[in-house]
């Protein structure tokens, strides 16, 4: 979280960006909805983040609906972060913001592809394979072949 709330700014966009615009947040997002993590220790090894930052933005996403914690299937002491209906709601977000970057800052490493037939899908997730128009939580991500 920014920290800064704006009562007086009728922003839906400023609001939103207090729950998820922070960089951890949305790389911890990124992978939740993308790798399927939900351990700790997945995502502070994928995003190499120090313990105490992740707890906390963790906490947030929590706090905030975003994510909620269950204990863990192994039924160890541990616990794990799942995506709620508004956690899963992001996955377009996250999307855009993935494919903005790769045209605007660099290419990067994923591509998103229809689940059912592993074509790649355009950002509005039409798939040139099937035609089909396929819905956010039926995507997912896949590295990019790149030629070196």
């Amino acid at each position: 979280m920014l920290g800064r709330l704006y009562p007086s700014q009728e922003c839906s966009a400023a609001r939103a960006l207090e729950l998820v615009g922070e960089r951890w947040t949305l790389l911890i997002l990124r992978d939740a909805l993308f790798k399927d993590f939900t351990r700790f220790s997945q995502f502070q090894q994928s995003l190499s983040i120090a313990p105490n930052i992740l707890t906390k933005r963790l906490n947030d996403l929590v706090d905030n609906g975003i994510l909620r914690t269950h204990t863990a299937a192994d039924r160890s002491d541990h616990h794990e972060y799942l995506l709620t209906e508004m956690g899963q709601t992001l996955k377009p977000v996250i999307t855009s913001l993935t494919v903005w970057g790769d045209r605007w800052v660099r290419p990067g490493p994923a591509v998103f592809v229809h689940e059912t037939c592993g074509t790649e899908v355009s950002q509005r997730y039409d798939c040139p394979h099937c035609g089909d128009t396929v819905a956010p939580e039926a995507v997912r991500a896949n590295p990019r072949l790149t030629a070196d």
